[in-house]
């Protein structure tokens, strides 16, 4: 993989998926990732899990959301395109819950394909903080 500049379309997708995500943009994220995607996102609380479709994968967005009052964002930090066509985005997760605050580094691994997200895969790399703040 090699940094990304400006211009390569699936690097692009998911800069503008970033920032319709934050503003809650749900119209163009059902747009923007296939009725067949799969997203996974790690870890042991209920949060963890396989989405398949845009209901349960919004579902899980909306919960992030909610749960958080609205204060989630991941705040993107880099982009990375491979030759494939797949993207690795490093984000800043930041958000307060019951008290807790949360601020950790992840990445999403996408997996894209003729201009839509068909695959997203989160890691997490503090993920006991991610769990314990889902807890």
């Amino acid at each position: 993989m090699a940094d990304v500049t400006p211009g390569n379309q699936n690097s692009d997708l998911v800069r503008r998926g970033y920032a319709v995500f934050n503003s809650g943009d749900k119209d163009t994220l059902t747009q923007m990732i296939d009725e067949s995607c799969i997203w996974h996102s790690p870890g042991k609380s209920s949060f963890a899990g396989n989405y398949k479709g845009h209901e349960a994968i919004f579902g899980y967005f909306g919960r992030l959301g909610s749960e958080t009052r609205g204060t989630f964002k991941s705040n993107l930090l880099n982009v990375t395109e491979s030759e494939d066509g797949s993207v690795v985005a490093v984000h800043r997760d930041t958000g307060e819950r019951n008290g807790k605050q949360m601020d950790v580094l992840c990445c999403i691994v996408f997996d894209i394909k003729n201009g839509k997200v068909m695959e997203g895969r989160e890691y997490i790399y503090d993920l006991y903080a991610w769990d314990t703040f889902w807890a």
